[in-house]
């Protein structure tokens, strides 16, 4: 009898223990015992080693094997990976349901649902049926390269089944931690003498990052696919739901408790079901997920800022426990917030140990009338934010006392103040305190800031620790040698000075390249440089906001509060604390030191033209907030008097001549007798001046070329990247858009540009490559 032939019995085994994978993970039906499948795949090492041109990278043996990794690469989803808005009631989850039903002209839409599970999402992509990259979701935009760690998750599929799958398919999902695997995991590093994890999603998001995927292959990591991203040569089905099923057909395991609910009561009825099962379900959950099922629905209603406008998270009601409270901490924050913290005796809360948790501010402290040795409820918000609901009445010990917000700050010893008629109190030591300089150095060089790339955390702790950096200005003095040698004295602490440094070989690739980066990101725009000050409740769209409705930092630097109130989306709240920003002379400073620095702001231009008609009298007294002084009390006084400096001086007798009660009168007159706020009035109309004569002319009621229009970028561009030309489009007066749709007035299409220009293409919208948006922007420069 012949023997059997290799690259058969190779063929043979691979398919059974597909096969095998397949029932186990996707059909939960173990078809063979564990031993069976130990002695198919060992025979199957052996063939492979006896054969090695019979080896595959989508072989089930080559799941383990990459060496450690020094780094994870950087990857961007070809589609974003979206976060979702999140419902904490009833209420709100029919006010999801009834604002699709307004938009489509349809009643009880069709959802497809499923729990929310606790884990890392990830990004899969398939080539010619074939795994070929991973990568975590990051920021929504970019991720991180863990191709070698998610193939020793063996409810990954590394090839698919059947034929029919696209020739790229990208697959979204997440990695987590089964209970059982999470409990016996833990079980045995016990035993071993090895450190427990934490809970299940921290144990899953660790696992991942780990850059030896053979610590990562011991760990009980598990998979579940809800959703597809980038697809090319093949057309899925119309609805989520069935893709879900063609995702299970292909290999991919899907959750068994994935459904399809009709309308809002559909919803709710599958929140309360899952709800009551929670707790015997075999995984961490947090919640449940909405999304509408059929695509060209999804379609038609596209998305709100970061999240699509079909999905929601529902989240469950926080889970709470007893415990007692140790001490209250302050915590000083990026901005100088100080926030007391609770020190806790350990608590399981919703499957998570806490020990700490917050109390929000010294208000919440007394509200509560939370007191050291107290027992305490603790809930986690949402499931995700610890924090201290009540106190256990009758369990106080009787010589506890009531507790006060420190006077200096635990940190760097400057005084503590409170903000006028706020609650929260702040470190006046502004960037000389140690904790609030890391992290305002670690957001100054984030990817949306300032983008110095390789200025992580590590070394963001040793330049300060050494003193190397006091400012986030001090970056731009650093030389090769203060990085070198910051990094021996931190391998010196930490006791890891390699052996090659020991015998005379020094790396210095690393600390070339991180002053590249530091250089590169002296040419910078305007709105990157404000969010990357670090400006308490300035985000990326606030700054850019600010950025294009002033133009120029020499302008917005000296504003006072007010005025920034003109931008729309700019409540008094961050108006206030934008004013109070640049009204620190520290903050001044370190920005003049910045300047001195040699960092740039390339594209400063004059104040929109759209100041001119906001810039009245009677819309500067309104943002002022003047007590008792309404917008129709501000356009009276308009009426009468020319400018701000005529009020500060005029007798309360001219106020009622003007048409205000006399109440109102005397509540402005009060308010202009504070020095204070007449400082303040003069110097908003100074500023009004100042900022008519820099809005041109000829710009006073034109529009930018592309108003109205709706621009979609994708690909990649070779001279600048898409961040830029989108910012250069948007100050032409166009709105960017992350989906093509029937309301795109064009797409910029770069190189490699995928799905997005295939849409275009198909509803014949406008399309500009490369050389057609330069020559635009050169024409409008």
């Amino acid at each position: 009898m012949s023997a059997p032939d290799p690259a058969a019995r190779v063929a043979e085994l691979r398919r059974q223990l597909d096969d095998a994978s397949y029932r186990y993970y996707v059909l939960d039906d173990a078809a063979i015992p564990d031993a069976e499948y130990d002695a198919l795949l060992r025979e199957l090492e052996g063939l492979e080693a006896a054969h090695p041109e019979l080896a595959g990278a989508d072989s089930p043996t080559q799941r383990v094997g990459a060496p450690p990794s020094g780094a994870f690469a950087s990857v961007t989803h070809a589609i974003p990976m979206l976060s979702l808005g999140n419902a904490f009631s009833d209420d709100e989850v029919a006010d999801f349901v009834q604002r699709i039903e307004q938009r489509l002209e349809r009643s009880d839409p069709v959802f497809s649902v499923e729990p929310k599970l606790d884990g890392l999402a990830i990004s899969l992509r398939y080539e010619d049926g074939r795994f070929v990259q991973g990568a975590t979701r990051g920021d929504g935009a970019t991720g991180e390269d863990v191709t070698a760690n998610l193939r020793t998750v063996k409810a990954i599929p590394l090839a698919l089944r059947r034929t029919d799958w696209p020739a790229v398919l990208e697959v979204r999902g997440e990695v987590y931690m089964p209970l059982a695997g999470f409990h016996r995991y833990n079980e045995r590093m016990r035993a071993e003498g090895g450190k427990p994890l934490a809970n299940p999603r921290n144990g899953a998001a660790g696992s991942l990052r780990q850059l030896d995927p053979r610590i990562t292959a011991r760990r009980p990591l598990a998979f579940y696919a809800y959703a597809v991203g980038l697809v090319e040569g093949a057309e899925l089905p119309p609805t989520h739901s069935a893709t879900l099923r063609q995702l299970r057909d292909w290999g991919f395991p899907v959750s068994a408790e994935s459904r399809v609910a009709t309308g809002l009561a559909g919803l709710l009825a599958y929140y309360r079901d899952i709800g009551e099962r929670r707790d015997r379900l075999a995984f961490d959950i947090d919640g449940v997920v909405y999304k509408l099922d059929d695509y060209a629905g999804q379609l038609e209603l596209g998305f709100v800022s970061r999240a699509p406008r079909w999905a929601l998270a529902h989240k469950f009601p926080a889970q709470e426990q007893s415990t007692v409270l140790e001490a209250i901490e302050v915590n000083i924050g990026r901005t100088g917030a100080a926030t007391p913290l609770a020190r806790l005796t350990p608590v399981q809360v919703g499957g998570v140990e806490v020990s700490r948790a917050t109390l929000h501010n010294a208000d919440q402290v007394a509200r509560l009338d939370v007191r050291v040795g107290d027992t305490v409820i603790v809930r986690r918000a949402g499931d995700v934010i610890p924090e201290i609901v009540r106190v256990v009445p009758g369990m106080r010990a009787p010589d506890a006392q009531p507790w006060q917000m420190p006077t200096v700050c635990p940190v760097c010893g400057s005084d503590l103040v409170r903000e006028e008629g706020g609650v929260v109190w702040r470190c006046s030591g502004e960037l000389i305190c140690p904790a609030q300089r890391k992290e305002a150095i670690e957001h100054f060089a984030s990817r949306r800031a300032m983008d110095i790339d390789g200025l992580g955390e590590r070394y963001v702790e040793d330049l300060v620790d050494f003193g190397y950096v006091t400012s986030v200005a001090d970056l731009y003095t650093l030389s090769l040698d203060d990085l070198l040698e910051m990094k021996c004295r931190g391998d010196e602490r930490d006791g890891t000075t390699p052996d090659t440094v020991r015998a005379g070989k020094v790396a210095t690739r690393w600390a070339e390249n991180l002053i590249a980066a530091i250089q590169g990101s002296r040419r910078t725009t305007l709105a990157r440089y404000l969010f990357g000050l670090g400006i308490q409740h300035v985000g990326e769209s606030t700054a850019k906001a600010l950025a294009e409705w002033f133009g120029d930092l020499a302008v917005i630097r000296r504003l006072p509060w007010p005025l920034f109130k003109r931008v729309p989306d700019i409540g008094s709240e961050v108006a206030h604390s934008i004013g109070q920003f640049f009204d620190q002379a520290g903050n001044q400073k370190v920005i003049d030191e910045l300047l001195a620095g040699g960092v740039e702001i390339t594209d400063a231009r004059p104040p929109s033209a759209q100041l001119r008609g906001a810039l009245g009298l009677a819309d500067l007294l309104v943002d002022l907030e003047i007590p008792k002084l309404t917008r129709l009390r501000a356009e009276q006084l308009a009426g009468v008097f020319a400018e701000a400096s005529a009020l500060l001086d005029a007798p309360v007798h001219r106020f009622i001549a003007a048409g205000l009660p006399n109440d109102t009168a005397s509540a402005l007159e009060t308010w202009l007798e504070d020095a204070e706020n007449a400082g303040l009035l003069a110097r908003c109309g100074e500023a009004i001046a100042t900022l008519e004569k820099l809005i041109p002319e000829a710009d006073a009621t034109s529009a930018g070329p592309l108003e109205g229009r709706t621009v979609v970028l994708t690909g990649t561009l070779a001279a600048m990247t898409r961040d830029e030309a989108k910012s250069r489009l948007e100050a032409l007066g166009a709105k960017s858009a992350g989906s093509v749709s029937k309301k795109t007035g064009f797409v910029v299409a770069g190189e490699a540009a995928g799905s997005k220009l295939a849409k275009a293409e198909e509803l014949g919208i406008e399309i500009w490559d490369e050389a057609k948006l330069l020559a635009f922007l050169g024409k409008h420069e």
